[in-house]
């Protein structure tokens, strides 16, 4: 079964929940990594425990496969590719035992049932998904299609700059 990805945006529980519907999903996967919202009561992590379970689906936070991580300063940027700061951070976390960790429970769950993986921005291309997504299609073998916010789906196709080691691993070397 391919993973789904889903940016919750905006939505409030009654579209989230029609989208996440039309799209099979059983389990919702939160990879932010500070599972709340200061303008969506819906999306808070204690919310979505409630309402999801209600609505059929299942919900899990994941801490480690959450985004907004830094490179410690004196380490050189190894993903050049990637012209934010955050991405090339979270790229460089994507090479670690907890990120491998983290998506092989995902990848385990989305075997048997249908998996979304959850974060706030609503576009796949301007969010960590997007970097979660070139993981699992380029290392892992496993597709993956994007819920988009107007109820489309839309496979992903690599990022331009990612590289599959010789070691299994992601990179995104060189400049964009």
């Amino acid at each position: 079964m391919p993973l789904l990805t889903v940016g919750h945006g905006p939505d409030d529980r009654a579209r989230l929940a029609a989208r996440l519907t039309a799209g099979g999903v059983g389990l919702l996967v939160d990879v932010r990594r500070f599972p709340g919202s200061r303008t969506n009561p819906d999306v808070q992590r204690e919310a979505l425990e409630d309402w999801l379970p209600a609505a059929g689906i299942g919900y899990r936070w994941d801490a480690r496969l959450g985004g907004r991580r830094r490179l410690p300063a004196d380490e050189p940027v190894a993903d050049g590719w990637w012209t934010v700061a955050q991405f090339a951070a979270y790229a460089a976390h994507t090479r670690t035992a907890e990120f491998a960790a983290g998506l092989d429970e995902v990848l385990d769950a989305a075997a048997t049932a249908t998996v979304a993986v959850m974060c706030s921005e609503s576009v796949w291309w301007r969010c960590h998904r997007r970097l979660v997504a070139d993981v699992a299609v380029l290392a892992r073998g496993v597709p993956v299609r994007h819920l988009m916010p107007d109820g489309r789906s839309a496979e992903h196709r690599p990022s331009a700059g990612a590289v599959l080691g010789d070691d299994g691993l992601v990179r995104w070397p060189g400049p964009p």
